[in-house]
C-alpha cells in the first residue's frame, strides 16, 4: 500500500489546504508509486512561515549547546534508521545503494558536525584603542530561512542547509524537490523526535509555486537555494529585491585536465568515476576531459573501456542507476543528437540499455565523446546525465583556457605529475573547487563548498564555518565601565 506523506508544520503533521496530493515514482519502474505527498500553496507557505515566525524568539535565546543537543539526538535517530532511508532515497531518486546509503551518511554526519560546532558559537573579543572600554562581538541568527533544495542529493543538501541554519539558532521552513521529497521530510521527523520545539523547522512539499510563495514571503528573512542557475538566478533577484539575505548554489560544466605527464589508466579512473557516479546526475560530475594530445588516443580508449565495463540497473544490485525521470532522460538523449549534429564522434553509449531488467525505467548508458570542440554545445551546457565530452589540447596553456571556457565555475580537477602544473592550475583555474589527481565529485563537509560565474550566486559558501557565517549576523559591543 503506497504511504501517504503530510507536511510537518508548528510541530505537528497535517495535510495540504488544498486537499491535494502528487506522487513520487521509482526511476527503475515509473509505474511503481513510492508515496504520495502534500500539494502544498501559498496558504501552507504562509503557515509554516508563521510558524517560524512564532517560535524564531525562543529558539533564538536557547543556549547553542542546547540547540546542539537536539542535532546530535537527531543525528542519532538518522542513524537508527540508517537502511530504510538509504532503500527511499534508491527508490525514489534512483541511486545505488552504496551511493544511497553514502549520502544517507553524510546527512547524518552534517548534523553531528554542527551539533559540535554550536559549543563554538559566540563571537569575538578585540582590543580597544583606549582603557576602560570591553570590545567584542556578539553573533546572532538572522531570523526565518526559506530553504529550496534539489531533488538530486535529496537528504544530503537539506541536511547541510538546515543543521547550520538550526544550530545558529534560526527557524526554517524547507521546500523539497517534488521529485523525491522523502528523506527530507525524514530529517524533520528525526528532528521531531529529538525534541526540537514547535515551528523551529518545517516543511511543505509541493512544486515550483510553492518555492516561489516561500521565497516572496515578506516574513521570510533568508533565503537558500540550490538547482538550476536558471531558477537560481530568478530566486536570488526576487530575494534581493525584498532586502533578503541570499544565496544560491547552481549549475556546473566541471573539467578534468589530463596533462601530458599524467598516468593514464588513472586519469581514466578518475574521469569515469566523476563522470559516471550518481548517473552523472552531480552538479560537480565531471563532464569535460580536456586531454593533452600526446596521451588523447590511450586515455580515449581508457575510458571508453570504464564506460563500457559499468554494470547499469536497478541500484539494489548494479554500477549505475537510472536517472530520475523521464525529463531528465530526454534530456540527456537530446543533447546526444545535438552533439552528433555539431560533429562530436560518438565512442560508446548515447542510448538507452536494452534487455528484460530495465522495462521502463529511464535507463541511459554511459556515453562518451571525442572530436569535441570548445564552443560546442555538448562542452558549454550542463547535461545532468551521465555523458562525458573529451577536447584535446595542444599544451597546458591550452588545457588550462580550455578548462576556464565555460560559464560555470563550480569544480575542477587536473591530473598530472609536475607539481608546477599543479600549482598553476589550483590557481587560475576559474572554479569553487580544484582538486589535484582526485575526481571532481566529492566534497569535505568542513570545508567550504560553492562555486565561481554562474554556478553561485558568489555571496556566501555552504558547509564548515562559512555555512554558520551565512545563518548569522554579528553586533559589535562597546562595554564601557
Amino acid at each position: 500500500m503506497t504511504s501517504q506523506q503530510q507536511n510537518y508544520v508548528g510541530g505537528a503533521w497535517t495535510d495540504s489546504d488544498t486537499g491535494e496530493t502528487f506522487e513520487s515514482t521509482d526511476p527503475t519502474a515509473p509505474d511503481e508509486v513510492v508515496a504520495e505527498y502534500q500539494h502544498s500553496d501559498e496558504s501552507d507557505v504562509a503557515a509554516a512561515v508563521d510558524a517560524a515566525a512564532g517560535a524564531r524568539e525562543e529558539w533564538a535565546n536557547t543556549p547553542a549547546p542546547q540547540r546542539g543537543a537536539i542535532l546530535r539526538e537527531a543525528a542519532s535517530e538518522l542513524a537508527d534508521r540508517k537502511e530504510e532511508l538509504t532503500e527511499l532515497l534508491t527508490r525514489e531518486e534512483g541511486k545505488t545503494h552504496a551511493e544511497a546509503g553514502g549520502e544517507v551518511q553524510r546527512a547524518i554526519d552534517i548534523f553531528y558536525y554542527y551539533a559540535e560546532k554550536t559549543r563554538d558559537l559566540g563571537g569575538t573579543r578585540k582590543s580597544a584603542s583606549g582603557g576602560g572600554t570591553d570590545l567584542y562581538t556578539v553573533s546572532q541568527p538572522v531570523g526565518v530561512a526559506a530553504l529550496v533544495t534539489p531533488w538530486n542529493y535529496p537528504i544530503a543538501i537539506p541536511a547541510w542547509k538546515l543543521a547550520p541554519a538550526l544550530a545558529a539558532g534560526n527557524t526554517a521552513v524547507l521546500k523539497p524537490a517534488e521529485d523525491a521529497p522523502g528523506t527530507a521530510l525524514a530529517i524533520v521527523g528525526a528532528l521531531d523526535e529529538a525534541g526540537l520545539p514547535d515551528g523551529v523547522a518545517n516543511v511543505v512539499t509541493g512544486f515550483g509555486d510553492v518555492g516561489a510563495a516561500l521565497v516572496e514571503h515578506d516574513d521570510v528573512d533568508l533565503v537558500s537555494f540550490t538547482g538550476s542557475a536558471e531558477v537560481g538566478h530568478e530566486v536570488y533577484e526576487t530575494a534581493t529585491a525584498d532586502g533578503k539575505r541570499a544565496q544560491c548554489e547552481m549549475g556546473g560544466k566541471n573539467a578534468t585536465v589530463v596533462a601530458e605527464s599524467a598516468a593514464v589508466e588513472e586519469a581514466a579512473d578518475i574521469v569515469a568515476n566523476g563522470a559516471f557516479g550518481v548517473t552523472g546526475q552531480a552538479c560537480t560530475a565531471c563532464s569535460r576531459a580536456i586531454v593533452h594530445e600526446s596521451v588523447h588516443d590511450e586515455f580515449v580508449e581508457a575510458v571508453v573501456a570504464r564506460a563500457e565495463a559499468i554494470d547499469v540497473g536497478p541500484g539494489d544490485e548494479y554500477d549505475m542507476g537510472p536517472q530520475v525521470s523521464e525529463s531528465e532522460l530526454q534530456g540527456t538523449l537530446d543533447y546526444v543528437d545535438v552533439a552528433q549534429e555539431e560533429g562530436a564522434t560518438l565512442e560508446t553509449g548515447g542510448g538507452k540499455p536494452e534487455g528484460d531488467r530495465f522495462g521502463d525505467g529511464y535507463y541511459v548508458e554511459p556515453t562518451v565523446f571525442t572530436d569535441v570542440e570548445s564552443d560546442y554545445r555538448i562542452a558549454q551546457e550542463e547535461v545532468f546525465g551521465p555523458v562525458l565530452a573529451v577536447v584535446e589540447v595542444s599544451d597546458f596553456e591550452e588545457a588550462l583556457a580550455t578548462a576556464n571556457d565555460s560559464q560555470y565555475g563550480l569544480s575542477a580537477s587536473v591530473v598530472t605529475a609536475d607539481h608546477g602544473e599543479a600549482e598553476r592550475f589550483v590557481t587560475e583555474v576559474e572554479a569553487g573547487v580544484a582538486k589535484v589527481n582526485a575526481k571532481t565529485t566529492g566534497l569535505e563537509l568542513h570545508v567550504p563548498f560553492g562555486g565561481f560565474k554562474q554556478s553561485s550566486t558568489e555571496t556566501w559558501r555552504e558547509q564548515g564555518d562559512a555555512g554558520l557565517d551565512f545563518y548569522t549576523i554579528d553586533r559589535t559591543v562597546y562595554d564601557a565601565f
